[in-house]
Parts: structure tokens; sequence; C-alpha cells
């Protein structure tokens, strides 16, 4: 299915959706699941807080659709609730650290076992150079190449302006060709 008859159908699938069809909502869950997920773990960097957070994002996204205007913003709209959903996780997740004087004494730089486990099924050159960014870096390149969204798109995603973008953009692609030719990049 090429890009452009995968967001027609997203489209067709949000509008039904939000007209109140349960099995086009099902539809456009199975097909979402995996971005809006794979969008959290960029953001959160832990797939069991990813998990959660993409679970009550499509709480989120199921009590808003109905007032949702204009289902070809169906995509920026969604990838929006699960960037909230993330801040507010993360926000969470650091009063917790700050009240915890145990969880103080662990490495800031822990992995786990399950991320390790992820970050090697996909070891790539590549997929090793994005990992590597910064989140709102890393966040910005998979939105723009692996999610097909526009700029303004993104911009509306992560709440930050254009200019943002395009910066955020330009030092992950600057960094990542540094990374994969085997330069070293500054910034």
């Amino acid at each position: 299915m090429t890009r452009g008859a995968a967001r027609v159908l997203d489209e067709y699938l949000a509008a039904s959706a939000r007209a109140g069809d349960r099995v086009a909502f099902a539809r456009l869950a199975v097909r979402w699941q995996p971005k809006l997920l794979a969008h959290a773990y960029r953001l959160m960097g832990d797939m069991e807080f990813a998990r959660d957070v993409a679970q009550e994002s499509w709480g989120d996204i199921a009590k808003a659709l109905p007032r949702l205007r204009d289902s070809a913003v169906f995509p920026a709209w969604s990838y929006r609730i699960v960037t909230r959903r993330a801040a507010d996780a993360i926000k969470r997740l650091q009063r917790e650290r700050k009240t915890n004087a145990a969880y103080a004494a662990e490495p800031a730089d822990n992995v786990s076992t399950t991320d390790a486990m992820e970050a090697s099924a996909d070891s790539s050159p590549l997929n090793k150079a994005i990992a590597a960014l910064p989140p709102q870096q890393r966040a910005a390149i998979a939105l723009h190449y692996k999610e097909d969204l526009s700029i303004a798109e993104i911009a509306a995603v992560l709440e930050v302006p254009t200019g943002t973008v395009k910066t955020r953009l330009m030092h992950a692609r600057r960094k990542l060709r540094d990374a994969l030719e085997g330069g070293n990049s500054n910034e």
C-alpha cells in the first residue's frame, strides 16, 4: 500500500470511528498501535513505560475522537496525544524518583535486559546512530522519515515551532552523517 493510500485509509477509518463505527475504530487501533507505541518508546526510552503511555493514549483518543473536526489530521493529533501522555509520565517519574531515596542510589545509566534485547534486535549502524541521538532529535527524525510527517505536523505533535523542528532535524542529520561516516559531531 502506498503512503498516499495509507493516509486515505487512515482518514476514512478515523472519520468512520468518529461517527461511532466500532469496527473502524478497532481497525484504526490495529493500524496505529505499533506507530504510537514506537513514538512513545522514542520519547520514554523504556518499553514498559512506553506501553503504558500508548495504552493511556488510546483511552484519550477514544474519548476525544468524536470532537476531532478533520480526520486528515488524525496522525499528528494522535502523536500529539502520545507526546503529552509521555511528558506527563516523565514528570510523574521524575517526582517519584526525587521522593525515592533508594532509587537515587542506582546509576542513572541503567539499561534493563528488555532494553538490551530490543536494541540488539535491530542493530544496523543507522539504527544504532539514531538510538544515540538525544530524544528530541530522535523523535523528529523518526516522525519525519519513518512516519512521513511534514515539518508542520511534527511541530504540532511535539508542540514546538516549525523552526525548532527544522533545527532538530538539521542537527540530527549532521550527527547521523558523522556517526555513519566515522566523524565526530560536537553539537
